[in-house]
């Protein structure tokens, strides 16, 4: 008896071992990735930097390198999720104006109509599917249509915080130039992206709820 319960103490703890083995093997994987996506963005970063730089763009007093800038910001680009999609959307933003400070808040809000555009483009594709399945009649399907059309506007209003990747400038003239690129969360944009529709839809149209719940279903 006492022999049996060796055996099955035995079993327990090579079975023990050999999923811890398993738990080392699925984490070095992602330590190899995580390099593989540090070594590719510094390389990157080095060659922009130098681009940038023989055109005289320069970066604030006391901001990050501009290599180490442009290295977070392609880190964060090639970050995926757990399906292999984009895990930020990234957008870029470029002003002129007689100050520093004014050409960045320009530049910031243009890379911010950029990055809507780009998830009312994403969101138009999936709901143009969903439209089908949803049941709407021509009417509705066409309204549908015109205000997600309209929505880029809407959208950038209600993004909220973004990373801003890299930010550089250049004197032109009397005037500075400034370039940005800024990144936000794929899942969250597109959630906001998909309440904002939702709403004007409620506002605007007659569509029912349970068809809403069925277009936006993505």
């Amino acid at each position: 008896m006492k022999r049996l319960h060796s055996l099955i103490s035995l079993m327990f703890l090579v079975i023990f071992i050999a999923g811890m083995g398993n738990v080392v093997q699925a984490k070095n994987p992602d330590r190899k990735l995580t390099k593989q996506i540090k070594k590719k963005a510094a390389k990157q970063a080095r060659k922009e930097a130098k681009r940038f730089k023989r055109k005289d763009w320069y970066v604030s007093p006391g901001a990050l390198p501009m290599d180490k800038q442009i290295q977070k910001a392609w880190e964060l680009q090639y970050m995926e999720d757990e399906d292999g999609y984009p895990l930020y959307i990234v957008a870029t933003g470029n002003s002129v104006a007689e100050t520093q400070s004014a050409a960045k808040l320009q530049a910031m809000e243009l890379a911010k109509l950029e990055l809507a555009g780009l998830v009312q483009t994403n969101v138009a594709a999936l709901i143009e599917n969903s439209v089908a399945n949803s049941q709407l009649n021509n009417e509705e399907a066409a309204s549908v249509t015109k205000t997600v059309a309209a929505s880029k506007n809407i959208i950038a209003q209600e993004i909220g915080r973004v990373i801003t990747m890299f930010e550089i400038y250049k004197k032109i003239n009397k005037n500075v130039e400034s370039s940005v690129r800024i990144g936000y969360n794929t899942d969250i944009a597109m959630e906001t992206a998909k309440k904002t529709i939702r709403k004007k839809l409620e506002e605007e149209t007659e569509i029912l709820h349970d068809k809403l719940d069925k277009l936006l279903d993505f």
